[in-house]
């Protein structure tokens, strides 16, 4: 039988200290612990809520634009998960990122990677947009930059007005694609 995998946490995560919280939360809503069903509740959240929290390190990696090329990089439907900062609910959604190389072209993975640092915090979507898109301005240079979000928000479906099925949209066009209507037109057209 093999052992067990352990989950090692990133640097400055607790994951005792986040044990011990969660089973303190659990037991004030009258859950009993000791039921077997959940006794390993409080260990699962903690382990599941890292994860949630901490995005994956990368490198950017670009390339010089030696051909010239001139027109938009679109990667769309990249799927994220990230935690409502203001009930630490998921929401869930995909994003649509693109790019009007500069001098540089981006490595096609790193547009996901780019959407999971920033959707491993809490968060609030709109922010989370904006920091995308201008966190690739400043690291790449580009032309223009343009982010669609499109997300399910369970602070909003499961509880308060339980509106299921909703979906918030939002946008950040920076550079040539929020400037030049023609080039913001044809982005949000290839956006959705």
């Amino acid at each position: 039988m093999s052992a067990p995998l352990r989950v090692v946490p990133p640097p400055g995560v607790d994951l005792d200290a986040a044990q011990d919280a969660a089973a303190a939360l659990l037991s004030a809503f009258g859950l009993d612990l000791s039921d077997p069903s959940l006794a390993g509740t409080p260990a699962r959240m903690a382990r599941g809520y890292a994860e949630l929290l901490t995005p994956r390190e990368f490198t950017l990696t670009t390339f010089p634009n030696d051909e010239g090329y001139d027109e938009l990089v679109i990667a769309r439907g990249i799927p994220f998960g990230s935690m409502c900062e203001h009930h630490l609910l998921p929401f869930v959604g995909t994003a649509t990122v693109g790019y009007l190389p500069g001098a540089r072209i981006l490595g096609l993975s790193k547009l996901a990677r780019v959407v999971e640092l920033f959707a491993r915090r809490p968060q609030v979507q709109e922010r989370m947009t904006t920091q995308v898109a201008r966190w690739l301005d400043e690291q790449l240079a580009p032309r223009g930059v343009g982010v669609v979000v499109e997300a399910e928000h369970t602070c909003m479906t499961l509880r308060g007005v339980a509106a299921r099925g909703s979906t918030t949209v939002t946008s950040a066009l920076l550079g040539v694609l929020r400037t030049d209507p023609g080039s913001r037109a044809e982005f949000l057209a290839l956006a959705t």
